[in-house]
């Protein structure tokens, strides 16, 4: 049996420890059935992770979304039976079946934790340091989600005022993006966030002085984080007392987020797998789990043994909650008869509505005038942040760049903060030069709720974000990414900025949809689908990511079939003037809308009826009926061109056997946009002989 705490400062009983014992041998029992998995990590955090679901986070686990509660991330999602085990003692609604049918087909409880697949997981992690950076963005959105609803009130009194807890391992840390997001905490002093380091020094390689040596306190220290070391009981295992102590310590700290370095032993107590690289990723064999059983007092025929009277004793946590939202419930609805129009402000962000005639504040573009479509962006969104203050986001140090400077004098930064413009509620965030980070602090702050994000670079430099963006769609979050010099057309800077295969990698990602508009009047449009789109419920969500040019580009009329994804941007047109069938269709998206509007014209004039088709975001048409779809793209025109200033991969679908596509099969060059878009083709000209190209090869 394990030793109890060693102070009096926190409550606990011989049943809260054979509670934690429980959780340990569950998961070493979980492993061993499905004979794959991580038992250590889960035996060893097992004081961790039930001192603060049972003793400190105030959550309900009847009501797992309550808009008052604490939120948890475990950024070791390996670990993921640290979570399950207490979702499971606490009654988030897993049972013990679920644990036995870990790992396996349709369960509740997969590998690593799934947003939206099992009730009480915040966000789901695996990917080493993402939930590090979660956490970050649901702390960020906390501050951001009081500014909107109770500003005024002091701190620690307000409905709005709430933690976010993380657990986060060695190999998290080691991660750079938890570096990115943790200097991010500290500079924005997130004092809502408590960081748990389980430092027991190994990784799948073996002892972490394998890789790393620096003083990891110490670095917290210099990223300006509150500092704590909880070191463990003389038998090696985490002591529940000290640890409490230590998180009161970290929850009155409100000017820094808080690090508790956590020394443990993996595996704690096996007697012969503790402390090994073994102990991290594998099961432990039947003898070793029957040894571990004896050591704390559980018997080794036995497995996934739980006793009514542990159940019983942490199921309690059902009561605490309810009392807990009751007395929530409370000053909620004080706060409410105190605030009306805040609380029917309330009422709409958490219903995701939009406030009335939102719409109309959209701004329309003149046609044929020249405007970047990054440009379009930004007066779409400095119009909309008046009437939308849910709305709000910036840029990776770019905000001039990508212009995604919604309100010029509120920068969301710490009071204290020497700028001018710096507010704790400000609109407008300064990510810093941290790509992959903003990306999964979007997710963090989207999945905290009653707010909407977005985030801003060169679309280049999605490769940075590439993991993240991943998970957004993963998760089905309607999180917005603002890619802008999306192809050469940016010229002088080079092959090292001029994305050339992004655009298809990133179509590449279900569920991501790619919107790369041809114009202005597209951009307003585009946007104004996108805020559509955002919705609560669970898998229907998708995110977002605005394709942008640095480059001026013509204004067309707007065309409400923007939103279909794909629509006829100028009509064939026979030699009387009017509409006729095409002889050949040229699909283009973005910048190279223009030229195929300019090829159409001299084709047109040599007798060619041709059709241009702007295609803004290829998942949106995918959506569409096939009656929509074959209007568009007529199965009798098998004469097709694609235009599109990066690699082909998304077009022979689209063009067919003697369709043709003008692309860019390399990387680009440092001239002038202009110039690199002649010296590689993207010419009314080139484009135009292409056409006859493929009518030549539709009528063999």
């Amino acid at each position: 049996m394990s030793t109890k705490p060693t102070t009096t400062d926190l409550q606990w009983t011989e049943l809260d420890q054979r509670a934690v014992d429980t959780a340990r041998i569950l998961a070493a029992d979980a492993v061993q059935k499905v004979g794959n998995g991580h038992p250590g990590t889960a035996m060893s955090l097992a004081p961790a992770a039930y001192t603060l679901f049972q003793k400190v986070m105030r959550h309900d686990p009847a009501d797992a979304d309550w808009t008052g509660r604490d939120r948890f991330v475990l950024s070791a999602g390996h670990s993921s039976l640290t979570l399950y085990t207490q979702l499971y003692l606490a009654g988030f609604g897993l049972e013990l079946d679920d644990l036995k049918s870990f790992r396996t087909w349709g369960s509740k409880t997969p590998g690593h934790p799934e947003y939206g697949h099992t009730t009480g997981v915040e966000t789901t992690t695996g990917p080493l340091g993402q939930g590090v950076a979660n956490a970050v963005g649901m702390a960020m959105a906390a501050r951001y989600e009081r500014g909107l609803f109770d500003p005024e009130a002091a701190p620690g009194t307000s409905p709005f005022d709430h933690f976010i807890f993380a657990i986060a391992g060695d190999g998290c840390l080691q991660e750079g993006i938890s570096g990115e997001a943790s200097s991010m905490a500290g500079h924005q002093k997130l004092g809502n966030l408590v960081l748990l380091w389980d430092d027991n020094h190994i990784s799948i390689e073996g002892d972490t002085e394998t890789a790393v040596s620096e003083d990891t306190a110490k670095r917290y220290e210099a990223y300006g984080w509150h500092v704590q070391r909880v070191e463990p009981q003389e038998n090696g295992d985490l002591d529940p007392a000290a640890l409490y102590a230590a998180i009161e310590a970290a929850k009155a700290v409100t000017d820094k987020p808080s690090f508790i370095a956590m020394r443990s032993i993996i595996a704690w107590p096996a007697p012969n797998a503790q402390n090994t690289e073994a102990a991290h990723g594998s099961a432990l064999g039947d003898d070793e789990v029957a040894a571990t059983k004896r050591v704390l007092g559980f018997d080794p025929e036995k497995t996934f043994e739980v006793a009514d009277e542990v159940l019983a004793h942490a199921r309690k946590a059902l009561d605490r909650g309810r009392e807990a939202k009751a007395e929530w419930e409370k000053g909620f609805a004080a706060w409410r008869t105190a605030n009306p129009e805040r609380a029917a402000e309330f009422d709409r962000i958490a219903a995701t509505e939009l406030p009335a005639g939102w719409e109309e504040k959209l701004p329309v573009f003149e046609t044929g005038k020249g405007v970047a479509t990054r440009a379009a962006s930004g007066k779409v969104l400095q119009a909309l942040g008046a009437v939308i203050p849910e709305l709000w986001g910036g840029s990776a140090d770019l905000a001039g760049s990508n212009n995604t400077t919604i309100d010029k004098t509120s920068s969301f930064l710490p009071a204290d903060n020497p700028l001018p413009e710096a507010d704790p509620y400000g609109r407008t965030i300064h990510f810093g030069i941290r790509e992959h980070s903003m990306a999964a602090e979007m997710n963090g702050i989207t999945l905290h709720g009653n707010t909407r994000v977005y985030g801003g670079t060169f679309l280049v430099f999605s490769d940075y974000m590439r993991n993240a963006v991943r998970l957004s769609a993963l998760m089905h979050l309607p999180v917005t990414y603002v890619w802008t010099h999306d192809s050469i057309g940016l010229g002088e800077d080079g092959p090292t900025h001029q994305p050339v295969e992004h655009l298809a990698s990133l179509r590449a990602i279900p569920g991501l949809n790619i919107v790369r508009p041809a114009d202005a009047n597209e951009t307003a449009i585009a946007w104004r689908e996108i805020l559509r789109r955002y919705t609560k419920v669970f898998g229907k969500g998708n995110p977002h990511g605005l394709a942008l040019t640095r480059q001026g580009v013509p204004t067309y009329e707007a065309n409400e079939d923007t939103t279909k994804g794909a629509y006829v941007l100028f009509e064939a047109e026979g030699s009387d003037g009017q509409s006729a069938e095409p002889e050949v269709i040229l699909l283009a998206t973005g910048s190279e809308v223009h030229v195929a509007v300019e090829a159409r014209e001299q084709l047109q004039a040599a007798g060619t009826p041709t059709r241009v088709v702007s295609v803004p975001c290829v998942e949106w048409f995918d959506e569409q009926d096939q009656g929509y779809r074959d209007s568009v793209l007529p199965p009798s025109v098998k004469a097709r061109v694609a235009v599109e200033a990066g690699i082909g991969l998304t077009w022979h679908r689209f063009v067919g056997d003697a369709g043709r596509i003008v692309s860019l099969e390399h990387f680009g060059a440092s001239a002038d946009g202009k110039v690199l878009f002649q010296e590689f083709g993207f010419t009314a000209e080139n484009v135009a002989n292409v056409a006859k190209e493929s009518i030549a090869a539709a009528q063999r």
